[in-house]
């Protein structure tokens, strides 16, 4: 007997594992609910939720093809050795097949559980499945990570001309194992059930997962390259959720798109190649993670940037998380974060280099509340996001390339659309005055609106001014964590 430990891939389709496991023989699957380590790593409750959601829906595919999936609780990774064991003891399961993850404490984990089930003579398999490249596989010609997004694309595409991923088949419907499936949780103990309105922005299950992605590469793909900077517009695929719990794979993602283009990767349409340049982008940040581990612990990729003078100025950061920092743009991203669990790309880095340049407060402030946050919260794009915006991480923007709130804001939702929906208070302004509401002193309409908590250009001038005192800024890539 086999069993598949599902984990980010809670589909059928396309699931390197479960297709490896149902190619030996007979097999069963086990999810573990962790909730103190979903804590500890500052996992949503809405991703929680999220998760629940669409493992009940994969227990139904997997029951069509009467594969039972059982659940089971290792409140921490440290419990998951002994807790395998136990099912693969009282199953006399041969194999246990996992899909690769990243990150410190996932890679210590999955080592734990294959000592341990080799001590019992159990074999444990891993394979490539939620990347498109083995970290490890796409170096410098040093033979080190690289460190800047071009370079990795380049090598990146001569890979993926040599030889495409290929979508991998899903199994079968087995004999009945006589082995009953364990019910879905509907909730987790520490994580609250997101509002119905929220449940229904993600439907959950591959079917939902699947159409999204359709319909995406159907119509909206040949405009995303002039569309996705426009948070007012369907410029987006809205599949990141979908990705970070591994309801839909990027490979099948990246043959959508190749298919909408022809098979092209570097020509054709825009907007394909945009699109498949983000999931190049995901990619990148989860091999940094590999290959520079400090920044799963919480540091800087730039060793040089810890000793930044960030400012501890918890009013003002708690404006921020609230959206009231008096400033359109970020409350209205700051509240569509808080009713959605989702942010558009180009409002996380505006709202990120608010907090990081305009505020001076430390970038992990930001990072941690945003995975408290998102349903799409993932470790690898959250930390490369917010590093990048802080001009902390790899490749990221040089340290006096600030974003002005206000400029983008007027550039990037001109007519105030997407400003207007999340603060109604705002909506008898013009597009004007509506950028910037201060203007108007304490006129009628902006009664209940506050002033802005910090002004623009001193607060440019001061993280300029920090970022120039640090020491000499150095190469990470020399650095050994």
């Amino acid at each position: 007997m086999q069993l598949i430990w599902l984990r980010s891939d809670l589909r059928s389709h396309d699931n390197t594992a479960l297709s490896a496991a149902a190619a030996v023989g007979p097999c069963v699957a086990v999810y573990l609910l962790s909730p103190e380590q979903w804590l500890e790593h500052d996992d949503a409750p809405c991703k929680v939720d999220f998760w629940l959601r669409n493992l009940d829906q994969l227990s139904q595919v997997l029951s069509q093809l009467n594969i039972p999936l059982l659940i089971r609780e290792a409140a921490r990774w440290d419990d998951a050795p002994k807790v395998l064991l136990d099912v693969c003891r009282q199953l006399r399961i041969e194999a246990v097949h996992v899909n690769e993850e990243y990150g410190i404490h996932e890679t210590r984990r999955d080592a734990a559980v294959a000592k341990t089930l080799a001590g019992q003579g159990i074999e444990f398999h891993s394979y490539l499945d939620q990347l498109l490249f083995k970290p490890g596989s796409i170096l410098t010609r040093t033979g080190t990570y690289f460190q800047v997004f071009s370079q990795f694309r380049k090598v990146c595409y001569e890979r993926l001309h040599h030889a495409l991923p290929r979508l991998v088949s899903t199994p079968m419907a087995q004999a009945p194992l006589g082995i009953l499936s364990d019910p879905v949780p509907t909730r987790v103990e520490g994580f609250e059930t997101p509002a119905a309105s929220l449940q229904a922005l993600w439907p959950a299950g591959e079917t939902e997962a699947r159409q999204r992605l359709d319909t995406f590469a159907d119509i909206q793909i040949d405009y995303y390259q002039s569309e996705r900077d426009f948070p007012a517009k369907p410029g987006t695929s809205q599949l990141s959720a979908y990705l970070a719990a591994g309801v839909i794979s990027p490979r099948q993602c990246l043959h959508a798109a190749l298919q909408s283009n022809q098979g092209e990767f570097e020509s054709g349409k825009v907007g394909a190649v945009t699109w498949i340049n983000e999931l190049l982008w995901r990619e990148f940040y989860k091999h940094i993670l590999v290959g520079y581990p400090r920044v799963s612990r919480h540091r800087a990729f730039r060793p040089e940037t810890e000793a930044l003078a960030w400012r501890h100025a918890p009013e003002e950061l708690a404006a921020w998380q609230e959206g009231r920092t008096g400033l359109p743009i970020i409350d209205a991203a700051m509240r569509q974060l808080l009713e959605t669990g989702w942010m558009h790309n180009r409002l996380r880095m505006i709202v990120a280099m608010f907090l990081t340049k305009n505020l001076l407060i430390d970038w992990r402030e930001g990072e941690r509340f945003f995975m408290r946050h998102l349903i799409d919260g993932d470790l690898a794009a959250n930390n490369g996001g917010w590093q990048w915006s802080s001009s902390t991480g790899t490749d990221s923007a040089p340290y006096f390339r600030i974003f002005n709130p206000l400029s983008q804001s007027e550039k990037f939702d001109a007519e105030g659309v997407f400003i207007k929906h999340w603060l109604p208070e705002l909506s008898g302004l013009n597009k004007k005055e509506l950028h910037n509401p201060a203007h108007l002193g304490g006129l009628f309409g902006v009664a209940n609106y506050p002033s802005p908590i910090v002004d623009l250009s001193a607060s440019r001038a001061r993280a300029l001014a920090a970022f120039k005192n640090l020491p000499t800024r150095q190469n990470a890539g020399g650095l050994h964590d």
